[in-house]
């Protein structure tokens, strides 16, 4: 190593610090605009233009495209930190960090699906301006593709272009969208499959408001309608035969697992950081002036909350960094998942148990809180499939006298 490689380490280092703590500012500002967000549902896109003049949207885009090129430990831990304040607003960056990381690791690993007229376009745009992107996938009659099944949107080959005509749901950031990435399948005698580029604004693009859910109001994931879209016969990502079902990269799924389950520790520290301040501040006068803080009861509580969040915590940096370094196994995103979420599950419900009628008041951001990390269980694939998963494997695996172990 040379004298100078050091340097260049430690500069980069500081560089990517100072974007999280632009994040850990506006995470700040966002919590006051929470409130609001949440009460009426409306796309966050003030949030967005600050987050673009931070320079945050284009913090996973290739360095050679005018971006920052970081990896996952950034990207998580500028999600963290941006869901503190919102996490709506942090589910909406975090699908478009896992669309440019898929761009970035497509040129890296050569695996090809991303063209790279697309790479670069995408990439370009979302170095220099608010070019949101992000998949479109699951659908009424479907449901989740990762639960098996072809997209009944349809890809049909006209001429020099494809037109797309089909019904999407829970597109997140739908109105802030610049591009959404279909899935559908071809028309053809054989069938293929792959995701389909088109521009939010193109003609026959139709985005109906049915998004009203418990929390996570403004990530505004609202249906998405194609209605005979014309999409140029290059603008494809990886279109191959649909026999083969929809086939996710492990580098993919890594970020989409640890980024989702970022949104939601983010989101249960809001809630515990409530919490201090309220058990600190409550002094009942049957406890003589003294604060709820102070009883050993109301400790132990909180001493658990702790327990959880410090898992996460650690959970997220060790596997996003050791993601990074290219030691990771391709189970431990799963794992990483289906702890954090659950882990703020419980975190945000001991908060409430501990703040009784307090927590569930609407006057208190504790009862958003809640709401908010409920909604951390509807995305797919579901923990109760993943432990499945790993308990299938676990038992396949298993031979009389030989410890289980995962492979990378």
């Amino acid at each position: 190593m040379s004298a100078r490689e050091p340097q260049l380490a430690n500069r980069e280092t500081d560089r990517i610090d100072g974007l999280i703590g632009r994040a850990t500012q506006l995470g700040l500002t966002f919590s006051a605009l929470a409130p609001e967000h949440d009460a009426s549902g409306a796309a966050p896109r003030e949030q967005f233009d600050a987050l673009l003049r931070a320079d945050l949207l284009k913090l996973v885009v290739s360095r050679a495209d005018g971006g920052h090129g970081a990896g996952l430990a950034a990207a998580s831990a500028v999600v963290r930190a941006i869901a503190h304040g919102d996490p709506s607003v942090a589910l909406i960056l975090s699908m478009h960090y896992c669309q440019h990381a898929a761009i970035v690791n497509s040129e890296r690993a050569s695996i090809g699906d991303w063209p790279a007229h697309l790479a670069r376009r995408l990439s370009r745009e979302a170095a220099v301006g608010a070019a949101l992107l992000n998949a479109a996938q699951v659908e009424p009659g479907l449901g989740s593709p990762s639960h098996g099944g072809l997209p009944e949107t349809v890809a049909r080959r006209d001429g020099d272009v494809w037109r797309i005509t089909g019904h999407k749901r829970y597109v997140t950031g739908a109105p802030l969208l610049s591009w959404i990435s279909v899935l559908a399948r071809t028309d053809e005698a054989e069938p293929r499959l792959g995701q389909f580029l088109v521009p939010r604004d193109a003609p026959g693009v139709q985005i109906v408001e049915t998004w009203d859910p418990l929390g996570m109001r403004a990530t505004v994931s609202h249906d998405v309608v194609f209605s005979d879209v014309r999409v140029p016969l290059a603008d494809v990502v990886a279109l191959k035969p649909a026999s083969l079902g929809l086939q996710r990269h492990p580098h993919n799924t890594a970020w989409y697992f640890t980024l989702v389950g970022s949104v939601y520790d983010g989101a249960a520290r809001a809630a515990r950081d409530w919490l201090l301040g309220f058990l600190n501040g409550r002094r009942p006068g049957a406890l003589g002036g003294t604060s709820l803080a102070g009883v050993p009861t109301i400790q132990q509580t909180v001493g658990a909350i702790e327990v959880l969040l410090q898992t996460n915590d650690w959970l997220l940096r060790s596997s996003s960094a050791a993601f990074d370094r290219g030691e990771a196994p391709d189970t431990l995103a799963a794992t990483v998942k289906h702890v954090t979420i659950d882990n703020a599950i419980k975190a945000v419900g001991l908060a409430i148990e501990l703040a009784g009628n307090h927590g569930l008041a609407r006057s208190n951001p504790l009862e958003r809180h809640h709401r908010n990390v409920l909604c951390s269980q509807i995305h797919a694939p579901s923990n109760s499939l993943i432990s499945g998963n790993a308990g299938r494997a676990a038992l396949v695996g298993w031979r009389p006298g030989e410890p289980v172990h995962h492979q990378p």
